[in-house]
């Protein structure tokens, strides 16, 4: 597989993580039901995949362009 295909799925599972730990905060809004902190953890957790695998994109597009750039030289 791919980076580009890797750091798909993984911006992916990021988000999906994400908007699951969303949706548990605002379903249990103020019954005391849920951890905050362990929300919070998660959340933040799933931000920092998402960017990491952002990056991934990033790198892997620099590195094809300078692959096309000594092709065309």
């Amino acid at each position: 597989m791919d980076p580009i295909s890797t750091a798909r799925y993984g911006i992916m599972a990021a988000e999906r993580r994400f908007t699951e730990s969303a949706s548990r905060v605002a379903r249990m809004a103020g019954d005391g039901s849920v951890d905050y902190g362990a929300e919070a953890v998660a959340q933040v957790s799933a931000k920092q995949a998402f960017t990491a695998n952002v990056q991934v994109v990033k790198v892997a597009d620099q590195m094809w362009q300078a692959l096309l750039d000594l092709q065309s030289r």
